[in-house]
């Protein structure tokens, strides 16, 4: 007769069962750090198949399981201890949240009879990422172990994807579990009620001026074809925010530009023209209706989910169901035949595109931003990666840069979080090997994240990193200067680039002349064995000049 105590000896752990969900849930990767209250998970998952990346900080960790999960519409997942390994996921924890980017953190935790008293290194976990988690529970039992994990990923895959949390308690991570994977369900897809497909193409039939704009909801639900098709079978223009880029590719003659950027851009020019916007997909997390809401006009929704509403998006229509099903339906039942062409709100992408030409002509150096990122499109192939940081840069990326597929032009636009870029386009780099991946941030962003230079050596990821040097703060400058006309607390000194990179066991280089950033992009992505790191001084004078030639324009 087997005893009870030999009975537990042929059990697995608890924290082998979560790693055993994590295989049942399909996890290839899991990024984080060791810490002492996590080391039976870590062993659980050491020959268990599931790649492990030590990273350097645990936000990169989460910036790197945010980006995979982006990618892949899997949740990525990241791993810390409790204390400070778990407030440093914190970060990159809420810009999955906020950018709807499926994402499962887990941390360790002291032991449970241990959680309501005063304990060295111990926070309410739970309670912390609860604002910052679509689900956050603690693992109290080692029989619930399966459904809080399936509950974990259920959540951060199920529409509007995001981040949730598990919180394992030291000693029930040793305990014996008889816990076994549930299985991963199929998702039923969510059709539109044919009544509001019928309202909403009424409106769009009657429409003079009717305008799309396609957020970061249509690029998840992956409807760029049904959109495409929308813009051309009933000739309408497409708007896209930030992290709508490629929704439609950038030479599509229906496609007018983005609508994001913190100034009165031209781009609003097709909105006060508008007399009924079509969201598909749109997120207001990412751009306020007051941005774009410029006089009364008719409103549809076409999302997965009800719309999010304040008192300038209040939606005439809501179609809610699959978006590519919801366009297909809408069209089908839409009469735009007698509508003439909507010349003039063509003409506002044709002059934001005349606009970015003349700027990118220049050859002068430091670079204007324009030329920059017309040096990287012609490095880059249609299907290569940028990933973008947060600063002025990504103000001229979101605004300008060419892009021609969903998923190419990663920009954390929700959140908006500094140090996105580097961590983010390890990941990238890892789901995507056989593409081009480059890193496009400045100066204080790339000191944010840098240790993860060594990450990527040390995992063979060989992305390259382009950093637009200035020594400032340059976004929070701009709007000093906008706002006061005079800069405070925004200026700073930088190593060389060159030899930081060399001395992390990258390639290093200088840009010195525009002239010389298409050849050296071109060698440094001839580079397989490491990363390389690329700086360039940039022209932010073309900041305020930017500003002063709108408020010229629009007196805003």
């Amino acid at each position: 007769m087997v005893k009870g105590t030999e009975l537990a000896k042929h059990q697995k752990t608890t924290a082998e069962v979560l790693v055993d969900c994590l295989k049942a849930e399909g996890v290839k990767i899991v990024f984080g750090i060791p810490g002492e209250e996590n080391l039976d998970l870590m062993f659980a998952l050491k020959d268990s198949g599931i790649r492990f990346i030590t990273t350097r900080h645990e936000q990169g960790a989460a910036f790197m399981a945010d980006v995979y999960g982006r990618l892949t519409g899997h949740a990525g997942v990241c791993l810390a201890t409790l204390g400070p390994g778990a407030t440093n996921l914190v970060t990159g924890v809420a810009d999955a949240f906020l950018d709807g980017a499926p994402l499962v953190a887990i941390t360790g935790q002291v032991s449970s009879e241990l959680m309501q008293l005063t304990s060295h290194q111990y926070l309410d976990l739970s309670a912390m990422f609860n604002p910052i988690t679509k689900r956050s529970k603690v693992i109290m039992r080692p029989d619930t172990v399966a459904e809080i994990v399936r509950l974990a990923f259920k959540y951060a895959e199920s529409p509007k994807s995001g981040a949730t949390h598990i919180d394992l308690p030291k000693n029930i991570a040793h305990m014996p579990s008889s816990a076994k994977p549930l299985h991963r369900q199929q998702v039923p897809e969510l059709y539109a009620d044919p009544t509001s497909v019928i309202e909403a193409a009424k409106l769009i039939s009657l429409a003079k001026n009717p305008l799309i704009l396609a957020g970061a909801g249509a690029v998840r639900s992956n409807a760029g074809e049904a959109v495409r098709s929308m813009a051309e079978r009933l000739h309408i223009p497409i708007v896209q925010t930030m992290m709508g880029k490629g929704i439609v590719p950038w030479d599509l003659p229906w496609r007018l530009g983005v609508v994001g950027i913190p100034q009165h851009d031209y781009i609003i020019d097709a909105f006060d023209k508008a007399d009924l916007v079509i969201g598909i997909g749109y997120d207001l997390i990412e751009c306020a209706p007051k941005k774009w809401h410029t006089h009364p006009m008719k409103i549809v929704n076409i999302s997965g989910l009800p719309a999010d509403v304040n008192q300038l998006y209040e939606p005439d229509v809501e179609v809610t169901g699959d978006i590519s099903d919801s366009i297909y339906q809408v069209i089908r039942m839409s009469n735009r035949k007698d509508m003439p062409e909507p010349k003039a709100l063509l003409e506002v992408g044709q002059r934001l595109r005349r606009d970015f030409e003349k700027l990118s002509a220049s050859d002068a150096y430091p670079m204007k931003p324009a030329r920059i990122l017309t040096d990287v499109r012609k490095v880059l192939g249609h299907s290569d990666i940028l990933v973008s940081d947060v600063g002025a840069h990504k103000i001229w990326i979101g605004r300008d840069y060419p892009c021609y597929e969903p998923r190419t032009c990663l920009i954390s636009n929700g959140f908006a979080s500094m140090g996105f870029s580097v961590p983010g386009a390890i990941a990238a780099k890892l789901v995507h090997p056989d593409r081009r991946v480059l890193a496009v941030t400045g100066d204080g962003g790339f000191m944010m994240n840098s240790q993860e230079l060594e990450t990527a050596v040390r995992e063979r990821a060989p992305i390259v990193v382009l950093i637009w040097e200035d020594e400032h703060y340059g976004l929070i400058r701009w709007k000093e200067e906008e706002q006061f006309g005079d800069t405070f607390g925004v200026s700073f000194t930088n190593p060389d680039f060159k030899a930081y990179a060399e001395a992390m066991h990258c390639h290093g280089y200088k840009v010195t002349e525009a002239a010389g950033l298409i050849p050296t992009l071109e060698d440094a992505f001839s580079h397989t064995d490491a990363p390389s790191v690329v700086s360039v001084r940039v022209d932010y004078s073309e900041n305020m000049a930017l500003t002063e030639r709108l408020h010229k324009e629009y007196g805003k």
